[in-house]
């Protein structure tokens, strides 16, 4: 498979990096010299530097021979012009990155008729995830498959957990009434995320990612030692489009939104546009305001300014005035890593969040879903069983299943099912596979 990314930014970089442990025919343009220079040093893929919506370039690259035109530079209108060159000039399937939310959302044109076959907004993508994670409060993050059947979910484990010195098999054991399966660790200290076997111990401070059946969810509080928290009262900082729309998302799921913005006209503005939501006209970092506007009553605060580490620190100060929930939205990817380090419930990237979107487009096989964890690099697929496939040949122990991949669940015929080793996987079943880069080629190979 062949594919263009337009764009060496975060997104464009961390596609690259998907791409890279696979043998996709993958290049990248643009105009920043440093930023090819960056990924060359540390990618396998083909660097080009210029502009990419230059015709002569992108026939330079083989568009006309191009399986996949990924439009995802930091302009609107650079990314359509782009889709809509590359796609005259013979590109299969054409992606563009875009800001304006109504372009998602419009019935009036058919955005496929000028070359754009598909369209992706960061911004909607993390006011999404944010409702996600509010409406599991306990978790500092989740993904729901087929509607909330199966979902993964993840947690810091703190000192009231009663699985902490606990291997995998014991905790099972201990808890069979439950059904759970632990997919994935990542411990303090260590850099590579740990595929959980039945000796693995859960350690202080683990932050945990379980596979639950929506049955389970409410059995698994006690296993982390946490209670189910009530969020009602929400406080946004920052009237950014992820801010908006995040208000927009809450006040309509009921939720009880005061959103700070310091801009003046702004928040004018979003008072007009957002009639159930409080806007509030001051700095977010005076600790006078947020005391003026109970913020010791507030279930949850969700910081999402331009400015990451603004973000962070109000989050932090939100923790110490009691405030049960805490998101921030960052733009350095190296920050993810640090949330459960920190205090802050979860930290996330509007552009990691795209890029994995953007990535189960490029997926081989039947994948009809495809997440990114916060805290880890890694992802998470839900299969669509093929007749033949290899994964269908035998009982799943007796599966030669990489280490570096373990199963989720099972979903068939609208039921969930527990992936343990006996049982036998059938055409037709979603299969939910947690999956480190290194062996995403080689799960698929087995799903086909």
């Amino acid at each position: 498979m062949k594919i263009i990314i337009a764009g060496a930014g975060d997104v464009g970089f961390h596609l690259a990096k998907l791409l890279s442990y696979e043998s996709q025919d993958t290049y990248i343009v643009d105009l920043d010299g440093d930023k090819l220079s960056y990924i060359n040093n540390h990618l396998d893929v083909i660097t080009k530097r210029g502009d990419a919506t230059s015709i002569k370039l992108l026939k330079e690259i083989g568009i006309s021979s191009t399986d996949l035109l990924l439009a995802v530079t930091e302009n609107q209108n650079t990314n359509f012009t782009i889709a809509v060159i590359g796609k005259a000039l013979g590109v299969k399937k054409t992606i563009a990155r875009i800001k304006n939310p109504e372009f998602l959302s419009s019935d009036i044109i058919d955005f496929k008729d000028f070359g754009v076959d598909f369209m992706i907004s960061p911004e909607e993508l993390a006011a999404e995830e944010i409702k996600l994670l509010l409406h599991q409060s306990s978790f500092n993050d989740t993904v729901a498959f087929e509607n909330g059947l199966f979902n993964v979910m993840g947690t810091t484990l703190g000192y009231k957990s009663p699985i902490l010195d606990l291997s995998v098999k014991e905790a099972k054991e201990k808890f069979n009434m439950v059904d759970f399966i632990t997919i994935a660790i990542k411990r303090e200290g260590i850099a590579q995320t740990i595929i959980p076997r039945g000796d693995t111990q859960y350690k202080l401070n683990d932050q945990v990612y379980f596979s639950v059946p929506n049955y389970s969810i409410e059995k698994l509080y006690p296993i982390i030692g946490k209670e189910h928290l009530a969020i009602k009262n929400v406080m946004i900082l920052g009237g950014s489009s992820v801010g908006k729309k995040t208000a927009r998302n809450l006040c309509k799921d009921n939720f009880k939104v005061k959103l700070v913005e310091k801009n003046k006209d702004k928040a004018l503005t979003l008072a007009e546009d957002l009639r159930s939501t409080l806007v509030i006209n001051g700095d977010g970092r005076d600790l006078e305001l947020l005391e003026e506007e109970n913020i010791r009553d507030m279930d949850a605060f969700i910081a999402v300014t331009g400015d990451s580490e603004t973000n962070i620190m109000s989050c932090l100060v939100a923790k110490s005035k009691g405030v049960k929930k805490t998101v921030a939205l960052v733009e350095n990817m190296d920050y993810i890593s640090i949330s459960q380090t920190i205090g802050i419930d979860t930290l996330i990237n509007k552009k990691l969040i795209a890029a994995s979107n953007i990535f189960r487009h490029i997926r081989k096989g039947e994948i009809l879903a495809l997440a990114n964890l916060h805290n880890i690099d890694a992802e998470v697929f839900e299969f669509e069983v093929q007749h033949g496939a290899k994964v269908t040949e035998k009982p799943i122990r007796e599966l030669r299943f990489p280490r570096e991949a373990v199963f989720g669940g099972i979903i068939r015929n609208g039921n969930a099912l527990m992936s343990f080793g006996d049982m036998h996987i059938q055409a037709g079943d979603h299969v939910i596979v947690f999956c480190l880069p290194e062996a995403i080629s080689t799960v698929e190979d087995l799903f086909n």
